[in-house]
């Protein structure tokens, strides 16, 4: 929606929504969309200037240290999500359904999208798998925009055996091509595509009139998704195939927290400047409250 300059300059950027993705579709612009968990991360991915803020069930191996994302409940999306929604002012903010919210049944579908809409403030939602029209139409019935997701669909990493490429034959591609006119027919406003050929991720986006984002589906997509902390680099354990790090923060981190740690057993911190003085009991003088709003007392 912006220009790097743009965001770089703290220009005012207007509200991206749901309907608007298909308008970049039409216009041949990537969509940007990056995950977020937290107030401080929201904050500093909206004003870098994306599309689209994902709370993705990923939380669950990123901020929980689970192997998967099955673990991940309805209540825990919701506190992630109302803590990026308080930080969040332009980017669309699309909130992941997690194992067992909607599988049940449409009704069931309905009352958790719901609740990630009424108290964690989503503003979409999404959901994984083909043959969810019914979840999706009532869903969207209630004017709760979806967005849906095929592919590697990490909640259903028993079934696949593992985080693996999937639609790699013929009869499996053809199941994909069907489930996105499904989904679009539906009513999803745009389609995650996950760990497909990028011939095949080409094709479907081509076919749709929805924007598909793309996380290890090649460049044929309409726009990009990736985990946070795979993009800054703060998980240096491992590196997918499909991963680009902009940044190396791990590293930085181990370095900054060493170094602290180093002048603290130096007693090298805190200095003079980093301490307070007493105040004259002639000129008192009341403390003034931290800038910026960090509540963290006086400075």
């Amino acid at each position: 929606m912006a220009s790097d300059s743009t965001a770089a300059k703290g220009e005012r950027r207007a509200r991206v929504t749901a309907p608007q993705l298909a308008r970049l579709k039409r216009q041949g612009q990537p969509i940007v969309m990056v995950t977020a968990y937290d107030a401080t991360f929201g904050r500093l991915i909206d004003e870098a200037g994306v599309d689209v803020i994902l709370v993705g069930d990923s939380l669950g191996m990123v901020m929980q240290g689970h192997p998967h994302t099955l673990e991940v409940t309805l209540d825990q999306m919701i506190y992630h999500a109302r803590c990026v929604r308080r930080a969040v002012s332009t980017a669309l903010l699309v909130v992941d359904m997690p194992f067992m919210s909607y599988q049940v049944s449409p009704e069931q579908a309905l009352i958790s999208a719901g609740r990630l809409v009424q108290e964690g403030g989503a503003e979409a939602v999404k959901l994984e798998g083909g043959g969810r029209e019914d979840a999706v139409r009532r869903i969207v019935s209630a004017g709760i925009p979806v967005m849906g997701h095929l592919g590697l669909t990490p909640q259903s990493v028993h079934e696949f055996g593992g985080f693996r490429v999937q639609a790699r034959d013929e009869a499996a591609a053809d199941r994909l091509r069907r489930d996105a006119l499904a989904l679009q027919e539906a009513g999803a406003f745009s389609l995650v595509i996950e760990g497909v050929p990028a011939t095949l991720a080409r094709e479907v986006s081509a076919s749709l009139q929805i924007p598909t984002i793309g996380i290890g589906a090649g460049v044929g997509c309409d726009g990009q998704v990736l985990v946070m902390h795979d993009l800054l680099g703060l998980e240096d354990r491992f590196k997918p195939r499909f991963v680009k790090r902009f940044a190396e923060l791990a590293e930085q981190v181990r370095g900054a927290v060493g170094a602290y740690a180093e002048e603290v057993r130096t007693r090298s911190f805190p200095g003079d400047a980093h301490s307070f003085a007493a105040v004259s009991a002639a000129a008192p003088e009341p403390p003034k409250a931290a800038s910026g709003g960090g509540g963290y007392g006086p400075v």
